[in-house]
């Protein structure tokens, strides 16, 4: 075994426990993913497994030849390539050595780095990264660009073990591509987390992380997904058999206290008229409250947890059945011309077009138009400019008086400063009273307690539920949605019933987006590729 964990547990600044006694191994070769929804804790699990969180419990035990590229990299802005990448001492003692140093530690340092310079320029020419200089700020780089630049550190630095947590986030489709075919090929042990289910079709096992511990799936992501549709199933069996088992708690709660409360009356009849000793007609009716009292918390705990069982499968469901009706509202003729681009193109400050030849194009009503290209090639932009939100520095947009909404990877349209009630209201086009406004965040599985929520900390998948009801609220469904990358911080749950509610849309989709199954599952009927 490579990587073998016994027992591990993780509890938030807060004391909260994110997972409690989880234990696992990577074997050497494996391709193992981490599945879960967000907030699980794939994330601090790798990095407890890559030794940046220490403070979990339990026995991990891990090679030193190990190399992790996180998910973000804001926290790396200030450093420099080299830097971000771990080896400016490398560099400095090189420089050093160059300059005629003889500090013996100079030369322990650069004992099999002696070529580290050449081997930084034949990776970065490999992902894609030719004129990176080590010493640029790493600032000046997109996020795509960030990610090339740690995907080559796994040639420079050549470990045996390489965690990688959502690699593909910021990739276009050939660095996607490029990193389908390095996962193919190499060598190394992997493990990773991602929600691109075309990268998870390369992985074997599917590790599902929740907070009771992992389940091991044999197989890639088509098993995995096959194993879980069949485990739902199941459990949408098992959904009449509960809702009964419940009812006949319930009526088996109110009939016994229904009789406890009958004994009680005849019992009171007897003590009155009893020459019996009080104590022992106490001691009587105190055994048969103490064994009510019991009765009545064994059906409560029965209770509650047939109704945990039901909220969980029934969740993801309630939402799509929401957005199905609501998305069957809309109905603009079918074909009518919503926008028409005819020459558009984007100018930068020093006079260059961004696109060599500029765009025409036509939307019409219930059309499906995905925008692809490399990142940089100004996806963003041109939906900006069919948006109107940026003017074009050549040709025209024409656009139908209609409604239009941006749903984009950030969820921009969530106030970050409002609550989670707050947000709602903005969106109350209806004007619909406090209560049914209460009710629709329930549908979207916000309770009383998430309704004083800052929106600033809730996850992709929360954001998303509360971006689809504020829709909702508009009352009426937009005829034309943009969507922008919109599955970039979704767990695989959310990311399935987001292509699963926008199926049903009836009005016109622009997606940019590089998930595959996503574009599939939408319906998409056009491309245009920059």
């Amino acid at each position: 075994m490579l990587i073998n964990a016994q027992h591990i547990s993780y509890h938030t600044p807060n004391r909260e426990p994110l997972f409690r006694n989880i234990s696992f191994s990577l074997r050497k070769g494996d391709k193992a993913a981490i599945a879960g929804n967000n907030g699980a804790g794939k994330t601090t699990l790798l990095k407890i497994i890559a030794g940046l969180e220490k403070n979990y419990t339990g026995q991990l035990q891990v090679p030193g030849n190990l190399y992790y590229i996180p998910q973000h990299y804001g926290h790396f802005n200030q450093l420099t390539v080299a830097a971000a990448l771990g080896i400016a001492p490398l560099l400095e003692a090189l420089r050093a050595v160059e300059g005629g140093a003889v500090d013996q530690r100079y030369y322990d340092l650069l004992e099999h780095n002696w070529d580290i310079s050449a081997r930084c320029e034949e990776a970065f020419a490999r992902w894609g990264l030719r004129g990176i200089a080590l010493e640029q700020p790493l600032h000046q780089l997109s996020g795509g660009m960030k990610t090339r630049l740690f995907l080559s550190g796994i040639d420079i630095f050549k470990p045996a073990i390489v965690l990688l947590d959502e690699p593909t986030n910021h990739l276009d489709k050939p660095a996607r591509a490029q990193l389908y075919e390095w996962m193919e090929t190499t060598g190394c042990t992997l493990l990773l987390t991602s929600h691109d289910r075309q990268l998870l079709r390369l992985c074997n096992p599917i590790w599902e992380l929740n907070a009771g511990g992992i389940k091991v799936y044999g197989g890639n992501y088509d098993l995995y997904a096959a194993q879980k549709d069949a485990e739902t199933a199941a459990m949408e069996h098992q959904l009449a058999h509960h809702e009964k088992t419940l009812k006949e708690a319930r009526q088996k709660q109110q009939q016994a206290l229904e009789r406890k409360q009958h004994a009680d009356a005849q019992a009171r009849k007897r003590y009155a008229g009893s020459s019996e000793p009080k104590g022992f007609l106490n001691g009587r009716r105190n055994a048969a409250e103490a064994s009510t009292a019991k009765l009545k918390h064994v059906h409560a705990d029965k209770v509650s947890e047939l109704r945990a069982d039901l909220e969980e499968v029934a969740a993801m469901a309630q939402v799509q059945r929401i957005m199905k009706g609501y998305f069957g509202a809309s109905a603009l003729p079918a074909s009518k011309v919503l926008i028409q681009a005819t020459g558009v193109n984007h100018a930068f400050d020093n006079g260059q077009w961004l696109w060599p030849a500029p765009v025409t194009l036509t939307i019409r009503s219930g059309s499906r138009l995905a925008i692809s290209g490399n990142n940089g090639s100004g996806k963003t932009t041109l939906l900006n400019i069919l948006q109107r939100r940026v003017a074009p520095g050549q040709g025209s947009v024409a656009a139908a008086s209609c409604r239009a909404l941006l749903l984009d990877q950030d969820y921009s349209l969530i106030d970050r400063k409002k609550t989670v009630l707050q947000q709602a209201d903005s969106f109350n086009e209806a004007r619909l009273e406090a209560a049914m406004v209460h009710t629709l965040l329930a549908g979207f599985l916000f309770g009383p307690a998430d309704w004083e929520k800052p929106c600033a900390v809730l996850s992709g998948g929360e954001m998303l539920r509360l971006a689809l009801c504020c829709m909702v609220l508009q009352h009426k469904a937009p005829d034309i949605i943009f969507l922008d990358e919109p599955t970039n911080n979704l767990d695989l749950g959310n990311i399935e019933m987001l292509g699963k509610v926008f199926a049903t849309y009836r009005g016109a989709l622009v997606i940019v987006s590089h998930d595959a199954g996503f574009l599939q599952e939408t319906g998409v009927t056009a491309a245009l590729q920059l």
